[in-house]
């Protein structure tokens, strides 16, 4: 919105009483002011008419709507589901809210009903659809993470995981795909990798190097951030005494491999691997060596020890970087993509239901997948809940395309505007 600043007739006058004057471009500057939420109720009339001789009665027909018969429209579950899934702001806090912007008491279960039943009825094709893409992938990173659901037919306390699977930062089209999963078994990402052909960035955990010896299609990466992260909390729990420590020399060492890293990211995968041949490559051996030889006078049980056992076992998967440019130094990537779920478990702390664990699975997916492509979550969630019903429960499939978060079917609206530059903002000041 535009507000102008202008001098009257009178007012130039006054100013330049003896000339006249010409008007140059204007100072522009921008105030931002924020609206809260507001409620609205659409009353739907449905013309009725009733024939005076056969007593016949036709209605007016009426859209194909989200959830017949439920006061929710698109826009209404999509913000729920933004504010659930993306701001991490558990229900019962959104119903209080509700009932404060609109006078009008949505209970929170019904807003879970909402976020579940469109999840299977609508979103689940889609879902699917996403998990098809890794079929493509040459490279694909992969985390985990603890959860808790109340009606599991377990004893109370029981852990449930959020598995997180998402392409290689350098995909084209990226996608973040979460997987709900009653326990940590090996069958969950054999079965999720079973069609996968590439290499998989993962932590240590032991589960993906046995799947990895099973196939001569897949290969396991490590992550260095994993093994800094391992020597850092040792150096921060001694203070100032760290200076010379192993650990601290370790860190300094991953440090050095970080600093060319970053110098090579705007590289082609192809120039990035011959400079990590020649700058980092002799980094990690000097890292292993240094493991090897001055290792040994570490206490094994000590936690920098710990912390060499662990790196020495992983050396394999760690290296796997050096070969392949697509394949990033680290798995930080697939952290960024599963910290909404841990942000958000800490606000509800628990799942009630297995169909409830599994909707959230596919909410996140849609909403992590829809940022990693420059898009707007609640719009990206109200488009797809707005076309999906007029789709028949049978039917062909492939318009599954047209809403996939890189199709250009979407309305601009959908789309993020692109940001200006602290610079730019400045120069047009």
């Amino acid at each position: 919105m535009d507000v102008p600043h202008e001098l009257s007739e009178e007012e130039l006058r006054e100013q330049f009483p003896d000339e006249e004057w010409t008007r140059l471009p204007d100072v522009i500057y921008e105030r931002a002011e924020m609206i809260p939420a507001k409620l609205k109720v659409y009353m739907h009339h449905v013309a009725v008419y009733k024939g005076k001789t056969s007593g016949k009665f036709v209605k007016a027909p009426r859209p194909k709507d989200l959830l017949r018969n439920c006061i929710a429209i698109a826009g209404f579950v999509a913000a729920v589901a933004n504010a659930k899934f993306v701001n991490a702001i558990p229900v019962n806090r959104l119903s209080d809210e509700i009932e404060r912007i609109g006078n009008v008491r949505i209970l929170p279960q019904n807003m879970c009903f909402w976020l579940n039943a469109c999840a299977d009825r609508y979103l689940d094709k889609l879902y699917n659809r996403l998990r098809e893409e890794r079929f493509r992938c040459h490279v694909m990173q992969a985390d985990e993470t603890p959860c808790l659901v109340n009606k599991d037919d377990r004893p109370a306390g029981s852990k449930s995981y959020m598995w997180v699977y998402r392409s290689g930062e350098r995909e084209e089209h990226p996608f973040i795909l979460y997987d709900y999963q009653k326990t940590r078994k090996a069958d969950h990402p054999k079965d999720f990798l079973k069609d996968f052909k590439g290499i998989c960035v993962t932590d240590g955990y032991q589960v993906y190097h046995t799947i990895s010896k099973e196939r001569e299609d897949l290969r396991i990466a490590g992550y260095w951030a994993h093994c800094k992260r391992k020597f850092a909390e040792v150096v921060k729990s001694a203070g100032k005494d760290a200076g010379n420590t192993f650990a601290h020399n370790a860190v300094s060492m991953i440090d050095a491999m970080y600093h060319f890293e970053s110098l090579f990211k705007a590289l082609s995968p192809e120039d990035r691997l011959v400079k990590r041949q020649e700058r980092i490559r002799p980094l990690v051996d000097a890292f292993f060596s240094t493991l090897r030889s001055d290792g040994q006078r570490i206490m094994p049980k000590s936690k920098t020890g710990e912390a060499i056992f662990y790196c020495l076992n992983q050396e394999k998967y760690l290296r796997v970087f050096l070969e392949d440019g697509n394949v990033p130094i680290d798995n930080n990537a697939a952290e960024r993509a599963i910290r909404p779920f841990c942000l958000g478990k800490k606000n509800w702390q628990v799942i009630d239901t297995i169909s409830g664990a599994k909707a959230s699975a596919i909410w996140y997916s849609l909403a992590e997948t829809a940022k990693a492509n420059n898009l707007k979550p609640y719009e990206y969630c109200k488009h797809l809940l707005e076309e999906s019903p007029k789709r028949g429960e049978f039917e062909d499939l492939s318009y599954l395309d047209d809403l996939l978060p890189w199709s250009d079917k979407f309305p601009d609206t959908c789309r993020k505007k692109e940001q200006k530059s602290v610079e730019e903002t400045v120069e047009k000041q």
